[in-house]
């Protein structure tokens, strides 16, 4: 069996008892390192991450999946992480988002609400003039056509 599914069916087993919290990814890489991303509707805290990866650590030092020594490592995305789930971008709505189109463009505004088919900004129009304020206006972006999305931080 391929390590990473039998990872993610562990991990969802857990998630059982761990409500609102989700798999954002799972990779095995080359060198041995197990990483398991995990988000959740309100946030995700340390001790979610620490009782997920005690439960798959043991579940596969049980089963002994893999057979060469690895590290485990269990955490949430990191901030400059891309959005990639729908569950993700509604988690995001009201914050800023910068996106960048599969044809390329950067587009930039509030992220409004989020389907499975798209998501909707009020998208920030620069404004062509030097001194003129810039514009918004709404704008309905298919996840078909997003390339990359992350959630845009402000020190204000």
């Amino acid at each position: 069996m391929n390590i990473e599914k039998r990872v993610a069916q562990l991990v969802e087993e857990k998630l059982a008892e761990l409500p609102g919290v989700f798999v954002v990814d799972i990779k095995m890489l080359p060198n041995h390192k197990l990483i398991i991303l995990l988000d959740g509707d309100e946030g995700i805290g340390v001790g979610d991450c620490a009782k997920v990866s005690r439960y798959v650590g043991f579940k596969l030092e049980e089963e002994n999946v893999i057979d060469e020594a690895y590290n485990l490592e269990v955490s949430s995305p990191g901030i400059d992480t891309p959005l990639t789930l729908v569950r993700q971008y509604a988690k995001n709505i009201g914050r800023n988002l910068e996106i960048k189109t599969t044809e390329g463009a950067k587009r930039e505004g509030e992220l409004l609400s989020a389907t499975e088919d798209n998501i909707v900004i009020n998208e920030i129009i620069k404004a062509g003039v030097k001194g003129r304020k810039a514009e918004t206006a709404e704008a309905t972006i298919p996840l078909s056509d997003i390339a990359e999305a992350k959630v845009l931080i402000s020190f204000k």
